[in-house]
């Protein structure tokens, strides 16, 4: 094949043509696809967000659950504890009922604890025959 330099070489011509076509291509493409692509990550962006916050309410939701789920058994646990407690009082109470000799030998006991921790009473017998503390003093 031979080249023939009187015809006009085509080629620079067809380059630049096919530059503005593509130059064009993509300022079409940008104009057009552009704010399309936008609105759809928007849109992404938007439910990401809506699911975040939608996790982030059930948290809540299932902290406070728990939360109320152990202070109804801490007040359960109490409640059995203060049956309990005013069972032991109750039979404490009977058992001391009509039992003056009893009561009598816990408070002589108790003044003997108290004078093995330093303290001194001073008490007057009675006509009851229980003495009633009148001073206390300690060292």
């Amino acid at each position: 094949m031979t080249y023939d330099r009187t015809k006009p070489d085509n080629t620079l011509r067809n380059a630049s043509i096919i530059g503005v076509s593509f130059i064009l291509t993509l300022f079409i493409i940008n104009a057009v696809v552009g704010p399309l692509y936008n609105v759809w990550a928007q849109s992404l962006q938007g439910k990401a967000e809506l699911q975040k916050a939608e996790y982030t309410r059930q948290v809540a939701v299932l902290e406070a659950q728990a939360k109320k789920d152990s202070a109804q058994q801490l007040a359960d646990a109490e409640i059995i504890r203060a049956g309990g407690v005013a069972k032991a009082n109750q039979i404490i109470g009977n058992s001391l009922k009509d039992n003056r000799e009893y009561l009598q030998y816990l408070y002589i006991t108790g003044i003997e604890e108290g004078s093995q921790k330093g303290n001194v009473t001073i008490y007057v017998p009675t006509e009851g025959g229980m003495p009633v503390p009148t001073l206390q003093m300690n060292k």
